[in-house]
């Protein structure tokens, strides 16, 4: 299975079944991760932020079209990102505190933010798409042959 990496990354429209989803987000935020070590062992907190921020807009592309494929609007995904967003600038502008003694706002704002993040990787990573065309595009699986389960 060939994957069209430039589809995935940067547009929004369609939609993808589970494995493209798995294989996509792995992929990407496994890019993510060896750049986040590479800041954290520079020492750049500050850097780690820019890097999630520039990293956001191709998760959000992949998430999108796996929340179409779940017939979820693009806004779910989007306010995730605006959300996370909202974290790494107060990263960024120095209102986190620090890695020992975080600022009680950014504390306050995670702890959501962390149950957001895992009801969507359960819906959006587990849970079946819609069968059959939907408004946003057709079935990533195609037709099925014989009875649906």
């Amino acid at each position: 299975m060939a994957l069209d990496w430039n589809y995935l990354l940067w547009r929004f429209d369609g939609r993808i079944g589970r494995r493209t989803f798995w294989i996509a987000f792995a992929t990407v935020g496994l890019i993510e991760l060896a750049c986040h070590l590479a800041a954290q062992s520079l020492g750049q907190d500050r850097l780690s932020s820019i890097i999630s921020v520039a990293f956001g807009y191709p998760e959000f592309a992949i998430l999108a079209k796996r929340g179409h494929d779940r017939n979820i609007s693009t806004w779910v995904p989007a306010a995730f990102y605006a959300y996370s967003s909202l974290i790494d600038f107060l990263f960024v502008i120095g209102l986190a505190g620090t890695e020992d003694e975080p600022s009680s706002l950014v504390v306050a704002l995670t702890i959501p933010w962390l149950a957001f993040a895992i009801g969507l990787l359960i819906d959006f990573g587990f849970r079946k798409g819609t069968s059959g065309p939907n408004p946003f595009g057709p079935d990533p699986l195609g037709p099925r042959i014989g009875p649906v389960q």
